[in-house]
């Protein structure tokens, strides 16, 4: 794709993005089919897969299905393959935050990224309940609606705000972990600990500023790579949960508005082993 292709294809995803927002709004306390998928915390419902259909093909439409491919939350969950090659990939999560949509919780994000080459060329991010659109293109910049995104220029890790979520996996051994870091970094102290509920939404915060650093073991693919993109884009950095570099795939992830205040989370997570998303591809 030449550069103007490239933002025709980042303008339609945020017009894509906003029309799945709609549809998600509408469906509100309509919704009553309820599935799960890896656990009986982990939910799925219709309207995710509705709107996961209704992204996957408006972007077919636009762009075809020959050379382009599609890395969906909903399509990976019935089977379909979670790789990423070269050739230009949609990976799409139709409703980031799910257990909030059901529950009424206010914070749901519909998160669209583009790769090319194995790298993220840009994401977008629509916190639909709340109406704001988060979008960044790779060189280009972050923003949240038309305002240009910054993250925080707070170095002191006691004055920080950290975000974090308990994940899906409620085996007592992994839980114990994800407590005992959390206590570990609300001791060193910080000024808090929060959660969304999405991770969208989540690395989204980090890069308006609102919070220092995200960090995650379980996520998947589709639960960040959209944020990746703005969060670098405002500033921000991305590792891995060891302090190595971030990798896409390993479904762990420290994001940040700086390597200070990254590396001193690192130092107090307790690491935990998860299944790759490319695992399954890794084997063939």
């Amino acid at each position: 794709m030449a550069d103007d292709e490239w933002q025709t294809a980042y303008e339609f995803a945020v017009q894509v993005a906003r029309a799945a927002g709609a549809v998600i709004r509408k469906a509100g306390e309509d919704e009553i089919k309820i599935q799960t998928k890896s656990s009986t915390v982990d939910l799925v419902t219709q309207t995710d897969e509705r709107v996961e259909k209704i992204i996957i093909g408006s972007l077919k439409e636009q762009f075809g299905e020959d050379t382009h491919c599609f890395i969906g939350e909903e399509s990976v969950a019935t089977g379909k393959p979670c790789i990423l090659t070269d050739k230009p990939t949609w990976i799409i999560d139709p409703v980031d935050g799910t257990t909030n949509f059901v529950h009424g919780f206010p914070f749901v994000a519909v998160s669209i990224a583009f790769a090319v080459n194995k790298q993220l060329e840009f994401g977008v991010v629509y916190s639909c309940l709340e109406d704001k659109m988060y979008k960044a293109r790779r060189g280009k910049g972050a923003f949240c609606d038309d305002e240009k995104l910054e993250v925080s220029d707070v170095k002191e890790i006691k004055k920080s705000i950290i975000i974090s979520e308990h994940g899906t996996d409620r085996r007592p051994e992994v839980v114990s972990k994800i407590f005992s870091t959390m206590r570990r970094i609300l001791c060193i102290p910080v000024h808090g600990l929060r959660g969304s509920g999405t991770a969208a939404t989540n690395m989204c915060l980090v890069a308006s500023g609102a919070v220092e650093a995200f960090f995650e073991i379980g996520i998947h693919c589709w639960d960040i790579a959209a944020g990746a993109v703005i969060v670098q884009e405002a500033g921000g950095i991305l590792l891995d949960v060891d302090g190595g570099p971030f990798d896409l795939m390993s479904r762990r992830m420290v994001s940040a508005n700086n390597t200070v205040i990254a590396n001193r989370i690192i130092k107090e997570i307790e690491i935990f082993p998860v299944v790759r998303d490319d695992a399954e591809a890794a084997k063939e």
